[in-house]
């Protein structure tokens, strides 16, 4: 199979994927999210066989990475197919919170079964199931049959955008906290001035840098610190 017919297998995929019941609830931010996914999709040969696949995604919880850091992509059970979307992404999106955030995703084992119906009878159907379950964290994804678990990776590709300004939010809040807890005011003082000098001056950017460090704080303040140096 070339290159070309494999991009457009996951292409084909990715633009017949509609999220028709989305989780309730953002991915956790302190601890591992396990989705549980409902896929229908007709058969390829046989519209009017529909196929629902169902199991679990688990991702693990986030970690904001900084322009010195690269975390690899951790992918568990998902076919070629997926994988090249996910490579896609990478090269054409500048913004994919999925790699910016360190999010890692894991499929785990599925059940399926096929059933003889219209596409929309089935999808009313198992909405219906998972609305009745309760779960914030089910989702009902209408997909195609082949290759079906690109469906999911653009599935959580755009649940993980949704979630990440909360989870982001969230960690820096506690990244706060603790460094609120274990610096002294005198510290903190310094360090505000120093930004408020850089900001003024950006030049004095590069030993805004080496001050951070010299005070064993750099790791708190390296997301202010680097959109100081985009921003000059």
């Amino acid at each position: 199979m070339s290159a070309d017919t494999r991009q457009f297998n996951f292409l084909y995929a990715v633009q017949n994927t509609k999220i028709v019941r989305p989780p309730t609830r953002a991915l956790e931010t302190f601890g591992t999210t396990l989705v549980n996914y409902h896929l229908v999709a007709e058969l390829e040969d046989d519209p009017r066989k529909i196929r629902i696949r169902e199991g679990r995604l688990e991702a693990h919880k986030p970690a904001i990475i900084t322009p010195e850091a690269y975390v690899q992509d951790q992918m568990e059970g998902f076919g070629d197919q997926a994988r090249q979307y996910l490579e896609f992404l990478k090269q054409h999106e500048d913004s994919i919170r999925i790699l910016q955030y360190g999010y890692s995703l894991k499929q785990e084992a599925f059940s399926e079964q096929v059933v003889t119906d219209t596409l929309d009878a089935v999808l009313e159907r198992v909405v219906e199931r998972v609305k009745a379950a309760d779960d914030p964290f089910a989702t009902v994804i209408k997909g195609v049959d082949e290759p079906w678990d690109v469906c999911l990776v653009h599935f959580f590709w755009l649940h993980t955008n949704a979630s990440a300004p909360i989870n982001v939010r969230e960690l820096e809040k506690a990244q706060a906290q603790v460094f609120a807890d274990a610096t002294s005011p005198t510290v903190r003082d310094e360090v505000e001035n120093a930004f408020a000098r850089a900001e003024k001056d950006p030049s004095l950017v590069r030993e805004l840098g080496a001050f951070l460090r010299r005070q064993g704080v750099f790791e708190r303040y390296q997301d202010r610190f680097f959109k100081l140096i985009r921003r000059g």
